[in-house]
């Protein structure tokens, strides 16, 4: 079955910087494209990114562009997103997806927190 688990997360001041992690098994990772999630305090779901099975195009929500990147290693199944110049705003639990705008099936999220 397909498992997600994401890692990384944890405080850090605004203007710092952040890369979290997702391991993936149970299905061929290599040949799905995979997205990142968010859910900030008090929030519903927001897309945040997009990348494609060989990792060659990247999506992002305007919100997030210039500052944020999405990577894949599929030689280890895993997902990342690279998370810079962080901003109070991007607070939130943040989860990998199977799938374009995190349509698929999740992990359990991790926690991202931005404050002084």
């Amino acid at each position: 079955q397909v498992q997600l688990v994401e890692s990384g997360g944890g405080l850090v001041q605004p203007g710092g910087s952040l890369r979290i992690s997702c391991a993936a098994s149970g299905f061929t990772f290599s040949s799905y494209p995979m997205s990142w999630v968010r859910r900030a305090p008090g929030k519903g779901l927001e897309w945040g990114s997009d990348i494609n099975s060989d990792g060659g195009s990247t999506y992002y929500v305007d919100s997030v562009k210039g500052r944020f990147s999405i990577s894949r290693d599929n030689a280890k199944n895993t997902l990342y997103l690279q998370m810079n110049s962080l901003k109070p705003e991007d607070a939130a639990v943040y989860y990998c997806a199977k799938g374009r705008r995190g349509a698929g099936s999740r992990g359990q999220g991790t926690r991202v927190t931005v404050s002084l």
